[in-house]
């Protein structure tokens, strides 16, 4: 990433580096700098949400039958 990026979405870049937890790169003549945060983000606080997950009845999911999409060299 560039200086010039960084500087147009400095608050954006910032609150990724806390939510994943991972380092940026910043290019500066010719040089290069981490953005690194204090503490490492945890797993949990990692994960993405998905609400797709939740628009779907709970008991339908258990009543499915996947017996169809399974091989037998699958249930060995």
């Amino acid at each position: 990433m560039k200086t010039s990026e960084l500087r147009a979405n400095i608050y954006r870049v910032f609150d990724e580096i806390l939510r994943t937890g991972k380092a940026v790169v910043i290019e500066r003549n010719g040089r290069r700098l981490r953005i690194v945060p204090d503490e490492s983000a945890s797993i949990i606080e990692r994960l993405q949400d998905r609400p797709e997950i939740w628009a779907c009845d709970p008991d339908s999911v258990v009543e499915l039958d996947w017996e169809s999409e399974w091989s037998e060299s699958d249930k060995a």
